[in-house]
């Protein structure tokens, strides 16, 4: 048996029917050239073979009596495919919007916890002839790095599938569970370790606490008492921070990635500050139609991962940090330099105390209680009334920039769904593959009944922050020949040929039309409902 830790755990106890605690992706694929096989039966062989590549695929949750302690990791012996991958067809004519009000059904229910937590429907009746795969897998079993290398162990890089060595053949037990006393013993010895090592991080999570609330001043080499009122800044009320449903609704975009590079590069910040500018606007300009224009900046929980390199382990590793969006500055180049103070600030934070976070940590009665919290939490409505931490979350995961293939079918999109949450409606989760970021927006089907609009709003967004990027190159490049211009001339005696100023990356202003995944062909587009059908409040 393998012991979850507690960060992992607690992904489980706060899973209640309203907040499922899933994660999973939409992949839309080309079929190869002439092909008339079964692709339902081909993707059930193709993952049977590789079963043994990830045990989340193989292993499911045994409960400790009285839930008086964090379950535990067992092989199951009896993997049913026909449960966990099913076959979907779509009605006609089976457009792209049809394709994301079904993910989002597929995306609403639990898991069911007594198999393997994870599931695949393959999806058929696509207009453009393409087929579709969503998958969906419990993030207790893992996050968003971990997902990249379940990925590697289902795809691959060629579309003649590579040959995986088949497993070492295994004693069977035949138990459906474990006995109660096995299970007893193991969650004392789980609980006895789990002490001692919170023990060895007290000292590290001291000294974190002393450099955070007490910061070296570089001018008097002294410490002072500083508390960051930044980062505990609460939040403006918004429509999207109400208590959520079970039920989902899901919308993808696509955004080319060279170009969000050059704005990165010209603007000099991050990618993800783009990103984050991108979303802020798109916000602004969703919430505005419904009269929510709040004073207050927006303020976004960011995901930040704290695995080491190359560490591929199926737990989760991974912390939280708060970014202000900056949506009270309404040019976006402004917004975009606000959001990159503030996020520096979070990153610098953040890494102050990354090593004092625990990953693992003491669960006895943990279960019921952190379930307890949660159901409660939910089910009073506070969220609804409670002024929230964050208003959204948005996460930035960095995929492979090479086209893959599963069961020799090529992979024309990928694009993430993630998680809503009570007081936190929208989930905007963004991962780049082969050239291209892929926008998974996830979020309360009650409130944002109209996701598509968000999602078109993030194209435009895009556009209108490329646009004030190039006007600011522009102007910037204006200036600087007007300088060189007015220089005096140069003596007789020829001076040293000045060094070449670096070129500004080329920009290109996206277009501002709604994008479906390459190959896709859109439906045609339907009359948009009138605004303020729904009672809204502004902050």
């Amino acid at each position: 048996m393998d012991h979850l830790t507690g960060m992992d755990a607690a992904f489980l106890h706060l899973e209640t029917p309203e907040m499922p605690m899933h994660v999973g992706s939409l992949m839309v694929l080309d079929l190869p050239e002439g092909y008339t096989g079964d692709f339902y039966e081909d993707v059930k062989a193709h993952v049977e073979k590789r079963l043994h590549l990830a045990r989340v695929f193989q292993r499911k949750l045994a409960l400790m009596p009285f839930e008086l302690a964090n379950p535990v990791w067992v092989d199951d012996e009896d993997v049913d495919l026909d449960h966990h991958i099913r076959h979907v067809m779509m009605p006609r004519p089976g457009t792209m919007e049809q394709l994301e009000r079904l993910i989002g059904r597929l995306h609403s229910p639990l898991l069911d916890r007594s198999r393997p937590l994870w599931e695949m429907a393959v999806i058929e009746g696509l207009a453009s002839g393409q087929v579709a795969v969503y998958t969906k897998v419990h993030h207790a079993a893992i996050d968003g790095q971990a997902g990249v290398a379940l990925a590697k162990a289902l795809l691959d890089l060629e579309p003649v599938p590579r040959v995986v060595k088949a497993p070492r053949p295994r004693r069977r037990l035949n138990r459906y569970q474990l006995g109660v006393a096995e299970l007893a013993m193991a969650a004392l010895g789980n609980t006895l370790t789990q002490v001692v090592q919170l023990a060895r991080t007290v000292p590290t999570m001291l000294r974190a606490a002393r450099g955070l609330l007490m910061p070296l001043d570089e001018a008097t080499g002294r410490r002072k008492l500083q508390w960051p009122q930044a980062s505990l800044r609460l939040a403006p009320r918004t429509p999207i921070n109400v208590a959520i449903t079970n039920q989902r609704a899901f919308a993808t975009r696509s955004l080319p990635l060279p170009e969000l590079k050059a704005m990165a590069k010209a603007a000099d910040v991050s990618l993800n500050d783009v990103v984050l500018a991108i979303c802020a606007g798109a916000l602004t300009r969703y919430l505005a139609d419904y009269d929510c224009k709040p004073a207050k900046p927006l303020v976004a929980g960011v995901p930040v991962s704290l695995r080491e390199q190359g560490n591929e382990d199926m737990t989760n590793q991974v912390s939280f940090m708060l970014v202000s969006l900056a949506t009270d500055i309404a040019d976006p180049l402004q917004r975009l330099r606000a959001i990159n103070a503030s996020s520096t600030t979070g990153k610098r934070v953040t890494g102050q105390v990354k090593g004092a976070i625990p990953m693992d940590f003491p669960s006895f009665g943990a279960p019921w209680l952190m379930s307890g919290l949660a159901s409660l939490y939910g089910r009073s409505r506070l969220a609804d009334r409670l002024p929230p931490m964050a208003n959204v979350v948005i996460s930035n995961v960095p995929g492979p920039q090479a086209p893959l293939y599963m069961a020799g079918a090529r992979i024309a999109t990928y694009a993430p769904v993630s998680i809503p949450a009570h007081g936190m409606a929208v989930n905007i989760t963004v991962q780049s593959y082969n050239g291209v970021v892929e926008v998974g927006i996830t979020a309360c089907r009650r409130a944002v009944p109209d996701i598509g609009d968000l999602a078109d709003a993030m194209l435009k967004a895009a556009r209108d922050l490329g646009r004030s990027i190039a006007a600011a190159a522009a102007d910037s490049d204006a200036a600087s020949s007007s300088v060189e211009a007015s220089a005096p001339a140069p003596a007789a005696e020829p001076a040293a040929k000045p060094a070449r100023r670096a070129r500004r990356p080329k920009l290109t202003v996206l277009s501002s039309q709604p994008s479906a995944p390459r190959g896709v062909a859109p439906a045609a587009p339907a009359a948009k409902p009138a605004r303020g059908t729904r009672s809204r409040r502004a902050a």
